[in-house]
């Protein structure tokens, strides 16, 4: 039986037994709407199964938690262990129904591994403010503005004014010929500037895109009035990582951290040391099922769980 009190994080075994108990009675709902050859819409029927079980224990969590008046630490502690627990038991019943390959195992911890991340900016120790980041349309008004201002203040005849904004506009569409999303995965306030943040699991071959993505992204962020910091934290080491990361890091436009120095930027940001945390309450070896653990090895995944 969970005891949801102050307690929770330190009972791994116990929500390991709830969440494989409950995942394989879905299983056995999900056998009846697929057959054995429908993998995908099996695992996604099992993995909406897990997560609303790790809903309805969240929502508990944090009920309790509010009206015990749990301190910072001991809520985060328990979201995270609750969090960890979810994942095990999603990554190993995904694995029953479809067995990864390393492109879907890769992509697969890249999205467990942000928001598991995130949840130290969700519950902070430090004093830290979301803020709803611009949208491109209102970045490219303001410039308008800006130079639609500066040129009418030119002392310059009307028709050479106007010759200036055509060739601005010119500019302009050759830099941006559509919209630019500014968003990233988190925005927040933390002593006198605004910091965004973007959580990559590592970087690949196929990041050419992305990479030049977000090197626009920064540099708009750059040269707003406020003060900006973009940092791009990454789950790999540096060596594990290729000249992608390397362009991002070299930049004048982005702080990039990776594997030891990314969790040291979380834990100066937040007041949350997480990889003191994984270190000590995190073992996907033992927490795992044994049949996983050895899959995972034999196919050369388990690299991936070096967190």
């Amino acid at each position: 039986m969970i005891r949801f009190d102050k307690t929770l994080s330190q009972q791994k075994d116990v929500l390991l037994n709830y969440f494989r108990d409950s995942a394989t009675a879905s299983l056995a709902e999900v056998s009846q709407k697929f057959g054995v050859n429908q993998f995908k819409e099996r695992a996604s029927a099992i993995n909406k199964e897990i997560k609303e079980t790790a809903d309805l224990l969240s929502q508990t969590l944090l009920q309790e938690a509010k009206n015990r008046q749990w301190d910072k630490r001991q809520m985060l502690d328990s979201v995270l262990m609750l969090n960890h627990v979810r994942n095990v038991v999603m990554l190993e019943t995904r694995n029953d129904v479809w067995r990864y390959d390393y492109m879907a195992f890769s992509r697969r911890i890249g999205e467990i591994w942000e928001p598991f991340c995130k949840l130290c900016f969700d519950y902070p120790i430090n004093d830290i403010q979301p803020f709803i980041p611009p949208l491109f349309s209102q970045v490219k008004e303001k410039l308008h503005n800006e130079i639609d201002e500066y040129i009418d203040g030119l002392k310059l005849s009307e028709s050479q004014k106007q010759d200036l904004k055509q060739y601005y506009e010119k500019v302009w569409s050759m830099v941006a010929s559509g919209e630019i999303k500014l968003q990233l995965d988190l925005h927040f306030k933390v002593g006198g500037g605004k910091v965004n943040i973007d959580f990559k699991s590592g970087f690949g071959s196929n990041e050419k895109g992305n990479t030049n993505r977000l090197l626009m992204v920064a540099t708009i962020y750059k040269n707003l009035e406020e003060n900006y910091t973009c940092t791009i934290l990454v789950r790999s080491a540096e060596d594990k990582n290729n000249h992608y990361f390397k362009t991002l890091k070299n930049s004048s436009v982005w702080n990039a951290y990776c594997g030891e120095d990314a969790y040291n930027k979380i834990a100066e940001y937040t007041g949350f040391d997480l990889k003191e945390w994984i270190d000590n309450n995190i073992d996907w070896e033992n927490d795992l099922k044994r049949t996983t653990v050895d899959y995972f090895k034999e196919q050369n995944l388990f690299q991936y769980l070096s967190w």
